[in-house]
C-alpha cells in the first residue's frame, strides 16, 4: 500500500503546476483524498480534498486556483494549481486512506 506524489517543481509566481498522486495496492476511488502543504519550519496544513463522490473542499485562499480531479483508470489523482504565490512554497503531501505519499517540493519564486 503506497502512495507517490510528484510533479512538484520550481514556478515563478503567478505561474501553474499539477502535482500527482498515485496509488498502489488499493484502490483511490471510494476515498477522500487530500493535499496538505509544509511550509519550511511550520506545521502541515490542509490545502484541498476530494471526497468520494468527487466533491471538493479548499481553503478559502486555494479557492478559484486549485482544484483536484481523479484519473479512477490510473488509481490516480491530480492537484492543479494556478496562480501560484510565493507563500505557497513547500512540500506538498497527498493523504489517502491513512496513507502519506512522500512529498514533492514546490518553489514559487518571486
Amino acid at each position: 500500500v503506497q502512495l507517490q506524489a510528484f510533479g512538484g517543481g520550481l514556478v515563478q509566481a503567478g505561474g501553474s503546476l499539477r502535482l500527482t498522486c498515485a496509488a498502489s495496492g488499493f484502490h483511490l476511488r471510494p476515498h477522500s483524498i487530500a493535499w496538505f502543504r509544509q511550509a519550511s519550519g511550520k506545521e502541515r496544513e490542509g490545502v484541498v480534498c476530494i471526497s468520494g463522490t468527487d466533491r471538493i473542499l479548499e481553503t478559502e485562499a486555494a479557492k478559484g486556483r486549485f482544484t483536484m480531479s481523479r484519473d479512477s483508470a490510473k488509481n490516480t489523482v491530480y492537484l492543479q494549481m494556478n496562480s501560484l504565490k510565493p507563500e505557497e512554497t513547500g512540500v506538498y503531501y497527498c493523504y489517502a486512506w491513512g496513507q502519506w505519499g512522500q512529498g514533492t517540493q514546490v518553489t514559487v519564486s518571486s
